[in-house]
């Protein structure tokens, strides 16, 4: 078995996010859908943008984001992921590698540019998204070490990447060799946009491959289309071992083979952005597991986390995670 050098690698879309404050007549104005994610081309990236109000750049992408936040809480992390030759990339491959993560993706030299993903916010903070995927999408099995990937704990699938046929190929390589190495291999189903076109690989994905599954309420009864949250908690208990299922200010509830547990929402005083709630779940949840906490514990870990993230504009943590999560024992 390779010896485990990195808690968590995540391998995803390599985007940088750009979010500005929007009301729901400029939602209207510019026809997006209101707390949705819709794929845009380039030239509809460009004529959003300048329609847009001030906004905040940061590097984001769901699964960079998770690696950031367990970054943040002391983690050793590595990221996969494909960005363009230009300033975008740059500032991306800066981001990460500043908290210390593995990037040893190299840039696509195709001359497409670095994925982008318009954020608007609404007052009741809403986030509507509207992503130009650009070079991420060409990521493929070449960008897949086998070395890093063998060198992890746990790695970390984001589903928005399962659209591409060569990124599912880089899925499935990197968690066939997890398993073949002693890893595991967690899963995020990201959207019921992604869960409703994939629903069937999604599943078969789940069965066979995956040990941890992330998903919120809407995304699981996507997957099992039922309107009931019970019948959907009771058939994914019965195809994975480990499912942390987030319920907004329900908190969330927690499956693995000792049973059900529910656990209650971090407190926050005003919600200003749900940007990244849960991505910032799952660093908080994947870093109890790799701590060896219960799944109960986990749980407590990805809510302070994600309470954190939800209190301020943008995707990444601003304070400080280690401090938040102190009295939490694994």
């Amino acid at each position: 078995m390779a010896q485990k050098m990195l808690d968590v690698i995540g391998i995803g879309n390599a985007i940088v996010d750009v979010i500005a404050r929007a009301d729901d007549a400029f939602l209207a104005a510019e026809d997006i859908a209101k707390g949705a994610m819709t794929l845009i081309d380039d030239a509809r990236a460009q004529s959003l943008y300048a329609a847009m109000g001030p906004a905040i750049e940061s590097s984001g992408g769901s699964a960079a984001n998770t690696i950031a936040g367990l970054a943040a809480l002391g983690a050793t992390t590595g990221y996969i992921g494909l960005v363009g030759n230009d300033t975008l990339g740059e500032i991306f491959r800066h981001d990460i590698t500043a908290l210390g993560t593995q990037f040893q993706t190299a840039a696509a030299t195709d001359g497409v540019a670095t994925a982008r993903c318009l954020i608007l916010v609404t007052p009741d903070a809403q986030r509507s998204m509207n992503t130009f995927l650009g070079a991420c999408v060409g990521l493929g099995p070449e960008h897949v070490d086998d070395a890093q990937i063998a060198a992890a704990k746990v790695v970390y699938l984001e589903g928005y990447l399962w659209d591409p046929p060569r990124a599912k190929e880089a899925f499935l390589k990197a968690a066939t060799i997890a398993q073949q190495t002693g890893g595991k291999v967690a899963l995020s189903l990201s959207d019921t946009f992604c869960v409703s076109r994939h629903r069937d690989s999604f599943l078969d994905l789940v069965r066979n491959q995956v040990d941890i599954l992330f998903a919120n309420e809407d995304e699981l009864k996507e997957l099992f289309e039922t309107d009931d949250f019970d019948q959907a908690v009771s058939e994914i208990r019965q195809i994975t071992g480990v499912s942390a299922i987030t319920r907004g200010s329900q908190g969330a509830v927690i499956l693995d083979a000792e049973g059900v547990f529910n656990t209650p929402a971090g407190k926050v005083a005003d919600v200003i952005d749900t940007t990244g709630a849960g991505d910032l779940f799952a660093a908080g949840f994947l870093h109890g597991y790799c701590s060896g906490a219960d799944a109960a514990t986990c749980g407590q870990f990805g809510n302070i986390v994600a309470a954190e993230v939800i209190s301020h504009f943008g995707a990444r943590p601003e304070a400080d995670l280690k401090a938040l999560v102190q009295g939490v024992t694994p």
